[in-house]
């Protein structure tokens, strides 16, 4: 395979449209999350280029209604309810005695926000991941979100509010075994991250399904068994391998103007986007102002199936102020400043600002 039919393979499957969010999210398995708005979430972001008429916030507000659940694949995200089933087994051995308190707290109240345990369990603060500090039983509550032993039901405010999950009657769904912790589920979880992420770097996937693998002790390989029955084929383009489900071929990408999401399936992979198109792309949220090149929330700006440059964004009062860069010389001609400016008015448009103001 040539460089740019995997280009172009890359991008007309990552960007295929679905008429409604359901069927987007059924298709995809996973969408990641992000808390930054900048100038949305990365979940808004993404999907905006996936359903047609996407509004920032649609997710979060039609959530409780979707089948899809919080939870973690090869990152945070949104996954549809058989994944989660698979990637989030109930775990309740070994739990901490915070985490019990915590858990029997939010199945006397059948529905918790994070303040509500505070008459119950205090208002300590520990020190996070992250090297902040916070509430003992937000943390627990997190922990045993990861355990499988809650749910997240709905978001208020950009908060997770959780219920307790149902550790019993979990029926296979779509192949998955019922326990969601045999070889079926890992099989779903690897195809899984190969969709969403091809054609995925052959190192990277396999390093994800060795971390998968870990938590099912005794399973056998599930990317060699997809592989071997067919379900997954690789190719190698300048001599690094890639993985792909078996029905994916090349396709002319259409002459568009996409600003994508710094974690977007495009993005997410950064070797993999240094090799599609010939630049490094960093994300700088993290980094000191005086030291960004980009931006803090640069958005890789594509034209076709070519990665050309970025843009940052943000609201001023009721304007879209779009600030673009290149990586080289900025593109001419007239079909490239029409597809810019039909893409800087469906950010607007989904933003909810009455106008824009193009740099």
């Amino acid at each position: 395979m040539r460089l740019a039919d995997l280009r172009a393979l890359a991008v007309t499957r990552a960007l295929a449209p679905s008429p409604t969010l359901a069927a987007a999210l059924a298709r995809a398995g996973f969408v990641q999350a992000d808390p930054i708005k900048a100038p949305a979430c990365a979940q808004d972001l993404i999907l905006r280029h996936r359903v047609p008429g996407y509004r920032a916030g649609d997710l979060e507000r039609e959530y409780p209604a979707l089948e899809v659940e919080e939870g973690f694949l090869y990152a945070y995200g949104f996954l549809a309810r058989p994944l989660w089933r698979a990637a989030h087994p109930p775990r309740a051995a070994g739990l901490t005695t915070i985490e019990r308190r915590t858990l029997d707290a939010v199945r006397a109240l059948g529905r918790a926000h994070p303040r509500d345990l505070e008459a119950t369990l205090g208002r300590a603060r520990r020190t996070n991941a992250w090297g902040g500090r916070s509430r003992a039983s937000t943390m627990a509550l997190e922990r045993l979100h990861g355990r499988g032993l809650l749910r997240v039901i709905a978001r208020e405010a950009g908060v997770r509010v959780y219920a307790p999950a149902a550790t019993h009657d979990r029926p296979g769904v779509d192949g998955l075994s019922d326990d969601g912790l045999g070889v079926d589920g890992l099989r779903a979880l690897v195809l899984a991250a190969a969709s969403v992420l091809g054609p995925a770097p052959e190192r990277a996937l396999r390093s994800l399904a060795t971390r998968l693998r870990r938590r099912r002790p005794g399973a056998p390989d599930a990317l060699a068994a997809l592989l071997a029955e067919g379900a997954l084929r690789r190719v190698e383009v300048d001599g690094r391998g890639y993985l792909l489900p078996a029905d994916a071929a090349p396709a002319d990408a259409p002459r568009e103007v996409r600003l994508l999401a710094p974690f977007d399936p495009l993005v997410w992979d950064r070797a993999r986007f240094e090799h599609l198109w010939g630049w490094a792309y960093r994300f700088e949220a993290y980094t000191p102002a005086a030291r960004r090149v980009r931006g803090y929330y640069a958005l890789p700006l594509l034209w076709g199936d070519r990665v050309v440059g970025w843009a940052n964004a943000r609201v001023e009062g009721q304007a879209l102020a779009l600030d673009v860069g290149f990586v080289g010389a900025r593109p001419r001609g007239a079909a490239f400043r029409g597809a810019l400016a039909d893409e800087a008015e469906r950010l607007r448009a989904f933003l909810g600002a009455r106008e824009v103001a193009l740099a």
